[in-house]
């Protein structure tokens, strides 16, 4: 019996096994799937309003790609709220110190109120200057665009809304309610465009301004249907007694801006590249633009994937990064392995059926020759870009959010003179641009790396202990 009894002495001391990276693998790819379709939801609804307006005329469409980018520009102002909410709700969960939740609501709608009014108010007062960077003043395109900003700067506190409200559920691990909402809001925006851009219904015809409305109406009840969801979870009142994480309203302001301001920096920063590449390839005329469109569009429903992963990794870190040492390298490695993985496969669907794919979107054979050309070069961008996305989920949750300011700023640094000075080259033209894009991808994904095997180090590998000798009989 006292042999019996030192057994399970020795059982209860021995730590919790760590999870196998098979493990992890499912709890990221739980996590990721929700999200990817979510974001992807984000694409779909421009989609949607640009096929509906394109039965007006052409500067509908391009009034509609105006505010779309716009907006896509303005997402990473409300993602330092969406991200550090998540990261900072995660950690709290995962430390069992919930009595903060509350207080982190309250500073997530205080940020909400801080940013939402300023950048709706700010931009409908501001629509003409705003339309007036991309479209000639007078002209059919910049009234458009003014009338569908008239709506939509507006309608920018909902979306922003949204966000946070998502950043909270993400937060708790619930990665499945806001893609929920997402495609509510889709759905609505799928039925009302008709309606209200043609007014059909006996409602009145509003032309672009009724795409505007629709997706408005559309993220309006999702977020009703998200506000009246998460009351019923009533998260601020999970508390522990006697654990209330002793967080004051300026410290949980203070840690959810520490996350997610270099996180919105970096993703503002690709978003101001971004555009600056189009400016060097529309120099080289119309054929090569409407390829880098085609090929952009391709793109993002595959990086999309990436940063799925990433939000998975920061979320799985966040509510387990303490449950064992080696937490960080571990789901960094496997949030590699999955995005690499991914990466693998579109490279290869895009090598194989790259022209066809790009044949779908236009007959012009000049332009589907160089679409065609460009999803060769992707193949290596998107080895480089997933391992660059997929890491930032550790940086994120391990309290190094910077390093993916410095990883983006570094892309910014060698891809765009590379491109002007590549591009210039008689023998390599457009190709140049081609090539610096891969180039600055290979180089944030080198920066990334290095950081991350000097912050989650690799375990060191030590000598199994020799085992212990069973008690002698006489002895026990």
């Amino acid at each position: 019996m006292a042999q019996d009894s030192l057994h399970d002495a020795t059982a209860v001391q021995e730590p919790p096994a760590p999870p196998t990276g098979a493990d992890t693998r499912r709890t990221l790819l739980g996590l990721a799937g929700p999200v990817y379709f979510e974001l992807l939801s984000g694409v779909v609804a421009g989609v949607i309003d640009t096929l509906w307006v394109a039965r007006l005329n052409e500067a509908a469409i391009g009034a509609v790609a105006i505010a779309t980018s716009v907006e896509n520009v303005l997402l990473g102002v409300i993602l330092m709220v969406n991200i550090g909410t998540t990261v900072l709700i995660s950690g709290a969960i995962g430390r069992k110190e919930t009595g903060g939740l509350r207080t982190v609501m309250r500073a997530v709608g205080v940020l909400w109120l801080a940013i939402a009014p300023a950048v709706a108010i700010g931009g409908f007062l501001a629509r003409k200057d705003i339309a007036g960077l991309f479209t000639s003043d007078g002209g059919e395109a910049f009234r458009l665009t003014v009338q569908f900003f008239a709506i939509s700067f507006p309608g920018i506190a909902v979306f922003f809304a949204q966000n946070v409200i998502d950043g909270i559920y993400k937060g708790t691990g619930d990665t499945r309610t806001p893609m929920r909402m997402a495609i509510l809001a889709n759905a609505l925006i799928l039925v009302l465009d008709p309606l209200l851009i043609y007014g059909r219904a006996g409602l009145p015809r509003m032309g672009v301004q009724g795409a505007a409305l629709a997706m408005v109406i559309g993220r309006g009840v999702a977020l009703a249907t998200s506000v009246t969801l998460l009351y019923r979870k009533r998260l601020g009142e999970q508390s522990d007694a006697g654990n209330t994480g002793g967080l004051s309203l300026s410290q949980a302001i203070s840690r959810i801006l520490g996350v997610g301001l270099p996180a919105s920096a970096d993703f503002v920063i690709r978003m101001a590249a971004g555009m600056v590449l189009v400016v060097v390839v529309a120099g080289f005329g119309e054929v090569p633009l409407a390829a880098y469109g085609i090929g952009i569009k391709v793109l993002v429903f595959v990086t999309m994937a990436f940063y799925a992963v990433r939000q998975a990794a920061s979320i799985h870190l966040a509510r387990t990064g303490g449950s064992h040492p080696n937490a960080a390298h571990d789901i960094g490695r496997q949030s590699l392995l999955l995005a690499s993985l991914i990466a693998l496969a579109a490279g290869a669907a895009l090598a194989v059926a790259g022209g066809a794919l790009v044949s779908a979107f236009t007959s012009d054979d000049a332009v589907v020759h160089q679409g065609t050309v460009l999803m060769w070069f992707f193949v290596p961008y998107l080895l480089a870009i997933a391992g660059t996305v997929s890491l930032g989920g550790v940086f994120v949750s391990g309290g190094h959010a910077r390093s993916m300011l410095w990883v983006a700023l570094l892309g910014s640094v060698v891809q765009l003179p590379l491109a002007y000075g590549l591009s210039s080259i008689s023998a390599l033209g457009i190709r140049g641009v081609w090539i610096s894009m891969v180039l600055g991808a290979v180089a944030q994904f080198t920066l990334s790396y290095a950081l991350f095997r000097r912050y989650c180090p690799a375990p060191a590998r030590t000598a199994a202990p020799a085992p212990i000798p069973a008690p002698a009989t006489a002895d026990v």
